[in-house]
């Protein structure tokens, strides 16, 4: 994904980057449906045979890799990027931003099916069958996601996907308290959809971060050259950064699921609690940290040179 910050310009980056980590998101939904097959076919006591599926897949895309895939010079990174990243602010911030997207992404593909058999008594293979729809929806919606950034704004995008996951959580949790199937599906299928667009918009954010920084530094009298250089070696870096953050966002949504159905008669109405306050402290970080430089920008032109346009 660091490369992509080389071959699209700045403008179209929240589409590339959605594209490409939408497709990679579809191996949620695959391994679904993988799942589903074994199930159907040799029972639920046979999950190494899952595993052993992807074992010529993992062989071959090795093999392309070592025979196809080229390095890049432009996102290599300078000795003591990485620790530039960490100390960057802006980095944890969209880290914390992507723990709510991509991580509920992950932890809900993961745990749908179980919080299912769970709540509503459905056998694995009736979970499995309803399972592999969310993150399907999610994958295919995260290019929009970006799609809708380059367009928007990645912070104006990334508050309503916000506003809509605690949309979709409040209506798990009256699905939780009426016991109805129906609405608890329909309000996860909508968190996987807006999580989807919400990755999406809010990897948008870090090209454009490092973008605005180059910017300034160029109009402060720096070498533009050596400034857009750095922005994207900084962006490769954080992408890494927040990609490993936001993975862990669905341990965490595993880890609040257990908790809230460990004891006798618990339903999920605690986890879904949780999430909703996290997803009230997402909005807060991008209404306070990244919407008022975004609508700024989006009124004061940005004074760049004719030669680095395709650049920014």
């Amino acid at each position: 994904m660091t490369n992509i910050t080389t071959f699209f310009p700045q403008r179209h980056q929240g589409w590339a980057l959605g594209l490409n980590a939408g497709g990679g998101n579809l191996g949620v939904a695959v391994v679904q449906l993988l799942g589903l097959l074994v199930i159907a076919t040799a029972g639920d006591t046979h999950p190494s045979y899952v595993a052993a599926a992807y074992l010529p897949l993992i062989a071959l895309v090795s093999l392309l890799a070592a025979l196809r895939m080229d390095n890049v010079d432009a996102v290599r990174g300078a000795p003591g990027t990485q620790r530039e990243a960490v100390r960057h602010r802006g980095t944890w911030w969209i880290s914390l931003l992507y723990v709510g997207t991509f991580g509920s992404f992950i932890g809900y593909g993961f745990a749908f099916g179980l919080v299912l058999q769970s709540q509503f008594g459905s056998t694995p293979l009736e979970a499995a069958s309803f399972t592999f729809l969310g993150p399907l929806l999610g994958s295919v919606a995260r290019p929009l996601g970006g799609r809708m950034a380059d367009r928007w704004g990645g912070a104006r995008i990334t508050l309503l996907t916000f506003m809509g996951m605690a949309g979709g959580t409040a209506l798990l949790v009256l699905a939780s308290y009426t016991t109805t199937f129906a609405l608890f599906v329909t309000g996860f299928t909508a968190l996987f959809v807006l999580s989807g667009i919400g990755s999406g918009s809010t990897f948008k954010l870090i090209p454009a971060l490092f973008a605005r920084n180059a910017e300034d530094a160029v109009a402060a009298g720096r070498d533009a050259r050596v400034e857009f250089e750095r922005s994207r070696r900084l962006s490769g870096a954080v992408l890494g950064i927040a990609g490993a953050v936001g993975a862990l966002g669905g341990v965490a949504i595993n880890l609040v699921f257990r908790a809230s159905y460990s004891g006798p008669g618990s339903s999920g109405t605690p986890a879904f609690i949780a999430f909703l306050a996290y997803y009230a402290l997402c909005m807060v970080v991008v209404g306070t940290v990244f919407l008022p430089r975004e609508r700024r920008e989006a009124q004061e032109p940005a004074a760049l040179p004719k030669h680095l346009s395709r650049v920014s």
